[in-house]
């Protein structure tokens, strides 16, 4: 599979190895700040380098991540963000088991607790430097087809200029993007 096609994570398992917070956390730093041992990420956590150390094994288990063996040496284990697929998309509560819905809303409960926290810290960013800081409030009437278009289109543009193995152009900085899409008669 290309990194840039669709990749549905409907696997129970490493839905759940992406439901927990200081994974989720290890792993956004692994792809802002590229490579760390668990040592250097305990210590960004507070956490101890066991506890750290089992969430990467957890990570590693399913594929997000991968040791770096030429960095590596003794017990200092480097790792980075695997190469894989950009247009993560989750599966809808039918798609899964009743038994494993909830780990589906617990993937989705922490993802709003980042959400809110980066919305937080978005007007003390744009006063430090109002250029790297863009926003945008809209409102359009679609069909369900016009929305599912819309969706796929933003998609494509976000895995066009997301994150990708290559190496980085200079000056380039991680960027936070997000999209919130609802109906805005629902409530």
């Amino acid at each position: 599979m290309k990194d840039d096609e669709p990749f549905l994570l409907d696997d129970p398992a490493r839905l759940k190895a992406l439901a927990h917070p200081m994974r989720r956390r290890m792993l956004s730093h692994l792809q802002i700040h590229g490579p760390a041992t668990s040592t250097t990420l305990g210590e960004l956590l507070g956490a101890k380098t066991g506890t750290t150390s089992y969430h990467l094994r957890q990570l590693e288990k399913y594929g997000f991540i991968e040791e770096i063996p030429e960095r590596s040496a003794g017990r200092e284990r480097w790792w980075r963000k695997a190469p894989g697929p950009r247009d993560l998309r989750l599966p809808t509560p039918d798609q899964l088991s009743p038994e494993d819905r909830p780990v589906l809303a617990e993937f989705h409960r922490i993802g709003l607790e980042e959400d809110l926290r980066m919305l937080e810290r978005l007007p003390a960013v744009y006063e430090r430097d109002p250029r790297w800081v863009k926003a945008s409030r809209g409102l359009g009437r679609m069909t369900e087809a016009e929305f599912e278009e819309f969706f796929e289109a933003y998609m494509a543009l976000l895995t066009e200029h997301a994150l990708g193995d290559e190496e980085p152009a200079p000056g380039a900085r991680p960027i936070h993007i997000r999209l919130w899409a609802f109906p805005a008669d629902d409530g």
